[in-house]
């Protein structure tokens, strides 16, 4: 029984390495998220002049069309826009996690029965990646910022330097994206990927909506969003979602409400509390796409207790 006591209490990474498999690198933030837009040009303005983020650097197509283009929301972090390919789809393309080392991910998943290439790939803005499915269907997308890469290069350029004003937020703290059947999820992101779940909340406190996994080090997180059915494509723009953090959410309407881009934004700026107790207002793009800006504290700084209800499936 000591014995297993102790082995419980070794690094599984060391584990592993002593098992002959590789280790699985560092998981350090949400890197990106991917969305297929209808209209670049409106979308541009909702996320520039509106939200007031820049727009580093794009890729066009070999017929000069554009192929897609950034937006810097940090250092770290970018929403990638798409032009869409085909009407009336799911907006969401790919979600990005940031690593340390793109090729020990590779060989990590692959000894963890994870389908991947059979190499890295370097990007066109030249930084290490490959794709690989989670359960419900989502392409993950792995990156590793190369030195050489676009992403690097910008460094300390491109912040608070937009016309229209400074950045509605600083960081993006989670991206949302569509559960089914939970457990196999969990095994992905929480028994391969590492990702530690933080809370979970319900609705209605019968049935759970959602749960919290952070990355392993980092404090950025996905927010599963659960669901028995998978919901229409009408509805998936809202539930699939960015979040946006804000240190005082009363100032950061001020700021868009003044903004001459908020005549394009029909829908009313409401803050209201959320089932996890922080303050929260959500704003939509041209298509729908939620974007949700949250404190990142509770609204009297106690923790929100998570819900002990049963996933839906």
């Amino acid at each position: 029984m000591k014995f297993l006591l102790a082995l419980s209490l070794v690094p599984a990474s060391l584990v592993w390495s002593q098992n002959g498999a590789p280790p699985r690198p560092k998981i350090t933030g949400v890197a990106h998220i991917a969305l297929a837009v209808h209209d670049i040009a409106k979308s541009r303005a909702y996320y520039k002049d509106f939200l007031g983020y820049d727009e580093p650097y794009k890729l066009d197509n070999p017929d000069g069309s554009l192929s897609l283009t950034f937006i810097k929301v940090n250092e770290r972090q970018y929403i990638e826009l798409f032009p869409e390919k085909t009407a009336n789809t799911d907006r969401l393309l790919h979600v990005s996690i940031e690593v340390e080392d793109a090729e020990a991910m590779r060989a990590y998943l692959r000894s963890q029965g994870v389908k991947v290439p059979d190499k890295v790939s370097k990007g066109r803005i030249k930084n290490s990646n490959f794709m690989v499915t989670d359960p419900d269907g989502h392409l993950v997308e792995i990156v590793q910022y190369e030195p050489d890469g676009l992403t690097v290069q910008a460094k300390g350029k491109f912040l608070d330097e937009n016309p229209a004003g400074p950045r509605v937020s600083q960081r993006m703290s989670h991206l949302g994206i569509i559960v089914g059947a939970l457990e196999p999820a969990m095994k992905f992101y929480g028994g391969i990927l590492g990702f530690q779940e933080i809370w979970r909340g319900s609705k209605d406190g019968k049935v759970l909506s959602w749960v919290n996994m952070k990355v392993p080090e980092g404090n950025d997180y996905l927010e599963f969003m659960l669901y028995d059915q998978m919901p229409d494509l009408k509805a998936l723009g809202t539930l699939h979602h960015i979040c946006l953090e804000v240190p005082d959410i009363e100032k950061s309407k001020a700021v868009l409400e003044a903004r001459p881009a908020r005549a394009s934004h029909t829908r009313p700026l409401e803050i209201r509390t959320g089932t996890n107790r922080k303050r929260q207002m959500n704003l939509y793009d041209p298509d729908g796409t939620r974007s949700e800006l949250m404190e990142p504290r509770t609204v009297d700084g106690t923790p929100a207790p998570p819900s002990t209800a049963a996933p839906p499936r």
